[in-house]
């Protein structure tokens, strides 16, 4: 493996688009400003107990002492920071080195992980598709409520159930999407289908996913 064969990126959100084929048929596609990433440290079996790659994205702003020490040596100033764990540690990979979207292909398939949007507080017809009750014939005219959440016995709500609550904001992966659109030197990826996220959202590329 070397440095090009490690196919893992940071990068934003742009929004999503559709690419028109020889055929005439519309593809969707999620376009994500990927890279470069910059390495800022290689962990390995002997000394950390692992295999990983740490690489950096984006320009921060009022870097602590502590994060700007550790980024030193990369002469990066980063807003990301991520780690990527690898069975097998890409030959020759050094602090400092660049990885841009060029290490990816079209065709491959890949992960895509991101924070999804948040909806703040949410009932269950929203947040879990429940039904709502009978407006009429016999319903109490609340037709959102959730309704019954015990049983008869135990006396006792299970952990777990599903009521109204907060909605949105999680990790998502959505796993085997396809990289349908490269530019390589505005470091733009387009992927096929879409991608958990707001516009400008921090987004977490592997390759290697069947």
């Amino acid at each position: 493996m070397g440095e090009k064969s490690m196919k893992a990126l940071l990068g934003t959100k742009i929004g999503m688009t559709q690419l028109l084929g020889d055929d005439g048929v519309a593809t969707p596609v999620t376009l994500v400003k990927a890279g470069p990433v910059t390495v800022t440290q290689v962990k390995t079996v002997e000394a950390d107990g692992y295999n990983a790659v740490q690489v950096a994205f984006g320009e921060g702003k009022n870097l602590s002492k502590a994060v700007a020490g550790h980024v030193k040596t990369s002469k990066t100033s980063p807003k990301y920071i991520r780690e990527f764990r690898v069975t097998e540690l890409p030959a020759e990979i050094k602090v400092g080195d660049r990885i841009d979207v060029s290490s990816f292909a079209i065709g491959d398939h890949i992960s895509a992980t991101g924070t999804s949007k948040g909806k703040g507080f949410a009932g269950t017809v929203k947040r879990y598709n429940f039904n709502t009750s009978k407006k009429s014939h016999g319903g109490n005219g609340v037709v959102r409520r959730v309704g019954s959440i015990g049983s008869m016995y135990p006396q006792k709500v299970f952990k777990g159930k599903k009521m109204p609550g907060r909605m949105g904001g999680d990790q998502v992966t959505v796993k085997n999407l396809e990289v349908a659109y490269m530019d390589v030197e505005n470091n733009l990826l387009g992927i096929k289908g879409a991608i958990p996220g707001p516009r400008k959202g921090l987004i977490v590329l592997k390759g290697g996913v069947a």
